[in-house]
């Protein structure tokens, strides 16, 4: 298993200055290096400063979040247009010196042809991986059609290939989040997208020691990620042992600032009370962090 490497506290300056002319193919390089053998956390910053914060931290990549980024612009997930992300995107990449994983949604796009010219957008923003999702946001047909979905995969990775960037393609299958929790049909979605060009496959949802294995066997010896967006009795040991190669946490850091945020200011709006504030992060340490990330 891939350990976390230490960087000390991360309340001590650690990060150096981002450097504008550092090589993205290196990033790209290491990227995809890192889905080759082990289990590593790619966890999910939502703004310059969650991500300049994962850093520190020791982080060996970063993978943005739709629902995080929305919610800090007062949008609901799948909220943000093309161009907001695409924004985004480079904002993030610009933040660190780590791999971005960039969440794609579906492409912006409703054809294939759509999805070819997005994506060859956002690997011009310098991230070194994108995901592309089947759902449809229609709750009366949530998955597009298999041979839809197929084609607009087949498209990312047509795009990633004339770009001569070595961009890591995520292939998605929402069915647990789509409210299709049908295992079954999300291995034959995976695998699809595996034959299809996808890089590495994701079934955001699957919780059990049991899914996640099938998962793991059915689209051997393509990596795995899996998403623990929630209080869950498995460890990393346990998840590298499943044969998972990366470990994402989706809007869940984003969820866990606003929840300190709306208990506290609940507790003024609604009690008067001002001791929502236990637990708070320590301004001083904040600051000497980011002093140093500059």
């Amino acid at each position: 298993m891939s350990a976390q490497p230490n960087r000390g506290s991360p309340c001590e300056p650690r990060l150096p200055l981002y450097n504008p002319a550092m090589d993205l193919a290196a990033r790209r390089k290491h990227f995809r290096q890192l889905h080759a053998s082990g289990c590593f956390v790619i966890p999910n910053p939502w703004d310059v400063g969650s991500a300049r914060y994962l850093q520190g931290l020791g982080f060996q990549a970063l993978a943005t979040t739709s629902s995080g980024a929305a919610w800090s612009r007062g949008q609901p997930d799948g909220g943000m247009g093309l161009e907001d992300t695409l924004a985004h995107l480079r904002e993030m990449v610009a933040a660190t010196e780590l791999p971005v994983n960039a969440d794609f949604e579906a492409g912006f796009a409703p054809d294939a042809a759509g999805v070819a010219r997005n994506v060859r957008a956002a690997i011009d923003t310098g991230i070194a991986g994108l995901s592309i999702e089947d759902s449809t946001g229609d709750a009366a047909q949530p998955l597009r059609e298999l041979a839809s979905a197929v084609e607009r995969m087949r498209a990312a990775r047509a795009a990633i290939g004339e770009s001569g960037a070595d961009v890591l393609l995520v292939g998605r299958a929402e069915n647990f989040f789509a409210g299709v929790p049908d295992l079954d049909d999300a291995i034959r979605r995976l695998q699809a997208y595996a034959e299809a060009g996808a890089d590495c496959l994701y079934a955001p949802g699957i919780q059990t020691r049991e899914q996640i294995a099938a998962v793991v066997a059915a689209v051997a010896p393509k990596p795995v990620n899996l998403l623990i967006g929630s209080a869950s009795p498995l460890m990393l040991d346990d998840v590298a042992a499943l044969g998972v190669r990366r470990i994402s946490v989706g809007g869940a850091l984003a969820r866990s600032a606003w929840g300190g945020f709306q208990r506290a200011a609940q507790l003024i709006a609604k009690e008067g009370r001002f001791d929502g504030f236990a637990g708070a992060a320590s301004g001083q340490e904040l600051n000497a962090f980011f002093r140093g990330s500059r």
